[in-house]
């Protein structure tokens, strides 16, 4: 087992502990990427999706002070957990005295509790996202020999004039969600549209995502069923474009957190008219900029859409991984 440093003790989290955990990350993630992300009702969300075990999943390291300075997080919710993320962070002012190493550690420790709900033969292995630019992250990860295997933008475009119209194709029309009787459907479209991307795991046996799913939505404060737009060909979904109401916690950005086109659908244009649709309704509300996130290497050519749309990369994200179990990779690699 990992070693706490000296002077130093760790606890498990708990709810008390939610308000101190929201600043502690949203200025390791402000130091990331200039974006203040986490609210507490967020956070608070977070914790209490169905299924996560915050007693086990994460862990606080105090000061000799009792202060909370680092903190360690492990999601494994996914059935099967072939991919577990770990997040951690230390204050700056603890930096260099194997908190980081500890986390680490602890990390890939409790990321192992899911290699028995996988399937026997199946490769698992831990994710941790951080930016290539973050010196004292990449420094940690590279000297534990964990590997970069993969990489991110987050793209925004300014909404200085009104945005393209949406060009559709024949016999497309556009709505938005009606409810959450509707939340089934979405997910399943989700599905289908990513099941061609890097890192697509096939869960479609897993009971339990839409109660998080339905979860999710019912405890955002910011959800606004008006930004969820659906391309509907008759009574058919081709593709969707679910948007957030802010970056983060700035209500001058908007956010197209999900857009995906249905195999039958691609090629078309209608990933670029849903795009148009959802600037032109950030412009209509006044909003400044709009951002996305997006695998650089994306297997479908999203990036080219992207910047075919004026978007930019700001930017720059990278996945580390440390192999928890060889054996067969069930994630969609090419």
């Amino acid at each position: 087992m990992a070693q706490i440093p000296s002077s130093f003790s760790m606890r498990p989290a708990t709810e008390d502990d939610l308000q101190t955990l929201v600043g502690l990350f949203n200025d390791y993630w402000h130091a990331l990427t200039g974006i203040v992300k986490f609210s507490l009702d967020q956070f608070q969300s977070i914790f209490s999706v169905p299924g996560f075990d915050l007693d086990n999943s994460m862990i606080v390291i105090l000061s000799p002070e009792e202060e909370i300075i680092a903190s360690g997080l492990v999601m494994d919710l996914g059935n099967p957990p072939i991919h577990p993320s770990f997040f951690g962070c230390v204050h700056p002012d603890f930096e260099g005295q194997g908190l980081g190493q500890y986390l680490l550690t602890w990390g890939a420790q409790r990321a192992s509790q899911a290699i028995d709900r996988c399937p026997k033969n199946a490769r698992v292995s831990l994710y941790i996202q951080t930016s290539p630019s973050h010196e004292p992250s990449v420094k940690l990860l590279d000297k534990a020999g964990l590997q970069p295997i993969r990489y991110s933008w987050i793209m925004m475009t300014e909404l200085n004039g009104s945005p393209p119209k949406p060009a559709w194709p024949e016999n497309i029309h556009i709505r938005t969600f009606k409810g959450l009787d509707e939340l089934e459907i979405v997910l399943k479209v989700t599905d289908e549209a990513f099941a061609d991307h890097w890192g697509h795991v096939d869960r479609s046996g897993d009971p339990e995502r839409i109660k998080r799913f339905r979860h999710q939505v019912e405890n955002d404060a910011d959800f606004d069923p008006g930004l969820w737009f659906l391309a509907m060909d008759g009574d058919e979904v081709a593709g969707v474009a679910l948007c957030s109401s802010t970056l983060g916690t700035d209500p001058t950005i908007g956010e197209v957190d999900t857009l995906g086109v249905r195999r039958p659908w691609r090629r078309q244009g209608l990933g670029l008219a849903l795009l148009h649709h959802s600037f032109g309704e950030f412009h209509r509300r006044s909003y400044k900029g709009v951002a996305l996130g997006v695998d650089t290497q994306n297997l479908s050519g999203a990036t080219h859409l992207y910047q075919k749309a004026g978007m930019e990369a700001t930017r720059e994200f990278v996945v580390y991984e440390q192999e928890l179990r060889p054996g067969d990779e069930l994630s969609k690699q090419e």
